[in-house]
């Protein structure tokens, strides 16, 4: 089981991850969004989605940091577990408490306003039943972590963070996967079942950042005919042809 879950099991996700995407890309184009309900509700959304969004990023940027770099290289630049642990369960508390707040007020709103829970389709939900998942697992960890900071097996640096590292050098270190507590293989689990999920469902929309907005042309806007009295309508409207005025029409 041990070599399924952490040696076969990551593939298994990747897979899922890379090639539904391609699939996704390739036939569903038009389904590539989020949905947005904006339309129909805006005064929640406006609460819920910055706190889920900018806490999620938080996540990320925390787990891409505790997972892919070694424990030698912050002790080579002075930074003790200590003070590594104190600033990772801080931060890392922040960001969840946002994260799960925002989350909670979304699907709030998505269960209280009819119009948009008239939207959400059986793959919303389980998608939602997914990360609350994953958020509710990773925030007992932190809040573990924080309580008891040198307690046995939170330093997941010495069993997750090798593991992670191992998988994608193609040579799986199960045994350190192993000797990480069970806190840790349910979130991890519930996580790769997370990502085997965001093809399919609107979560697919992580893999297209609008970062083409830094880069397109700006909008030019024209103003209104100068020949025009300030507060009328222009004297020409912009389809009649020139020289032809609305009371020639």
């Amino acid at each position: 089981m041990n070599v399924f879950l952490w040696g076969v099991l990551p593939y298994l996700a990747l897979a899922s991850v890379i090639g539904g995407t391609i699939w996704r890309y390739r036939y569903d184009k038009f389904g590539w969004t989020t949905r947005s309900s904006e339309l129909y509700e805006s005064r929640l959304l406006r609460i819920g989605s910055p706190l889920f969004h900018y806490g999620i990023l938080a996540v990320i940027a925390g787990h891409a940091v505790g997972l892919v770099i070694p424990q030698s290289w912050t002790d080579a630049v002075g930074i003790t577990e200590t003070v590594y642990h104190a600033v990772a369960g801080i931060g890392g508390l922040i960001a969840a408490v946002a994260t799960v707040v925002g989350v909670a007020i979304l699907i709030y709103r998505r269960r209280t306003v009819g119009p948009v829970f008239m939207a959400t389709t059986r793959n919303d939900k389980l998608m939602y039943a997914v990360l609350v998942s994953a958020l509710l697992a990773g925030t007992y960890i932190t809040v573990v972590g924080m309580i008891d900071p040198h307690g046995e097996g939170v330093n997941y640096r010495e069993t997750v963070s090798p593991w992670f590292r191992s998988v994608f050098l193609l040579n799986p270190d199960v045994t350190a996967m192993e000797a990480a507590p069970f806190r840790f293989h349910l979130h991890v689990v519930i996580g790769m079942g997370m990502f085997v999920l965001v093809p399919f469902t609107r979560l697919v929309h992580i893999f297209t950042a609008p970062i083409h907005y830094l880069f397109r042309p700006y909008i030019v806007y024209r103003s209104r005919d100068s020949r025009a009295a300030p507060g009328n309508a222009p004297a020409r409207r912009g389809w009649a042809p020139i020289g032809v005025k609305d009371k020639d029409r």
